[in-house]
C-alpha cells in the first residue's frame, strides 16, 4: 500500500472513540431538553355533575364517586368532576335538560327518569324482560347499532347531550309490599312506584302505577300514597329505609331484566 493510500484510509475511517463521545455529547443534551421541557400547564379543567342519589352511605352515589376517581385518574388530575347529590342544583326529572343547556357539564342517572319523554327510553336501561343481560345491552349500544338508535331518541325529546353508559346491574327484585302477593290477581288495584317499561306492563296487569324519584319512595309508602314500591336492590332500598315501612319483599321478578347509569356529558365538553 503506498504513502497516499495509507493517508486516505486513516481520514475515510471513521474513530470510534471520537464517535462515542459525540453520541454522549449529543445524548446528554437531548436528556436536559426531555428533563426540562418548555411546556405550559393550565389549570386542570373542572366539571360539575349531579347525581339523582343522595349523598352519604348511598351505593349509587358511591359509584358515580368511583366514576369522577377514575376520570382523575386517567388525565392525572388534568380533569376533575365536581360530583353534587341530587337536588343540589336541580331536580332528578330536570338533570337532562340541565345538561343539554349548560346548567350542568354532566349528570348520572338512569334512562328510565326520561321514559316520559319518549318510551324507547327503557330500551337503553329498562328493557323487555328475558331479553339480554344488562352486559349484553352495553355491548349492543356500542357495536349493536344500539347507539345510534339511542341518538336519534335523544334528539326526539330535544336533549343536547352526549351519554355515556357505565355500570350493569343485574334483574332488580319485585320490591317491597304492604301485603304477601300470592298470586296476580292480588296486584290488581294496587297502587305501586315503578320507572320505565314496566310503567305500561304493570299497568296492563292492573296495578295503578306512580313514577316517583327514588327519594320520595319510603314517604309514600309510610303516608299510604303507594302500597308497594320497587327502587332498585337490596342495599339500595335499605339504605331509603324501606324495611321500616313494609315487611314483605319480593324477589324473582321480570319488571326490570337489566339497568345501568347513563351519564350525560354536554356537547361542549366533548
Amino acid at each position: 500500500m503506498s504513502k497516499k493510500e495509507k493517508t486516505l484510509k486513516r481520514v475515510k475511517t471513521p474513530s470510534r472513540r471520537k464517535f462515542f463521545k459525540a453520541a454522549a455529547a449529543t445524548g446528554a443534551a437531548a436528556a436536559a431538553t426531555i428533563a426540562m421541557p418548555n411546556v405550559a400547564f393550565g389549570a386542570p379543567k373542572t366539571l360539575k355533575m349531579q347525581a339523582a342519589w343522595p349523598s352519604g352511605a348511598n351505593i349509587f352515589f358511591e359509584m358515580a364517586g368511583d366514576f369522577a376517581k377514575m376520570v382523575g385518574d386517567m388525565s392525572n388530575g388534568e380533569l376533575k368532576i365536581d360530583l353534587q347529590p341530587v337536588g343540589a342544583v336541580v331536580k332528578t326529572s330536570e338533570i337532562g335538560q340541565a345538561v343539554s343547556s349548560g346548567v350542568l357539564d354532566m349528570g348520572h342517572w338512569v334512562t328510565a327518569y326520561w321514559y316520559g319523554k319518549n318510551p324507547a327510553a327503557s330500551l337503553f336501561g329498562t328493557g323487555p324482560s328475558y331479553g339480554m343481560s344488562s352486559q349484553e345491552v352495553m355491548g349492543w349500544i356500542e357495536y349493536g347499532g344500539g347507539r345510534k338508535l339511542y341518538e336519534e331518541t335523544l334528539s326526539k325529546v330535544g336533549f343536547n347531550y352526549v351519554g355515556l353508559f357505565h355500570m350493569p346491574m343485574p334483574a332488580q327484585p319485585f320490591g317491597w309490599f304492604k301485603k304477601n302477593v300470592t298470586k296476580v290477581s292480588d296486584v290488581k288495584g294496587m297502587k305501586y312506584r315503578t320507572v320505565g317499561l314496566a310503567t305500561n306492563v304493570l299497568t296492563a296487569m292492573g296495578m295503578v302505577v306512580r313514577q316517583l324519584p327514588g327519594g320520595e319512595i319510603q314517604p309514600a309508602m309510610k303516608t299510604g300514597l303507594i302500597e308497594a314500591a320497587e327502587f332498585n336492590n337490596p342495599t339500595s332500598d335499605s339504605q331509603f329505609g324501606m324495611q321500616d315501612v313494609s315487611k314483605h319483599y319480593h324477589l324473582g321478578s321480570f319488571h326490570q331484566s337489566q339497568e345501568m347509569f347513563e351519564i350525560p356529558v354536554n356537547t361542549k365538553n366533548i
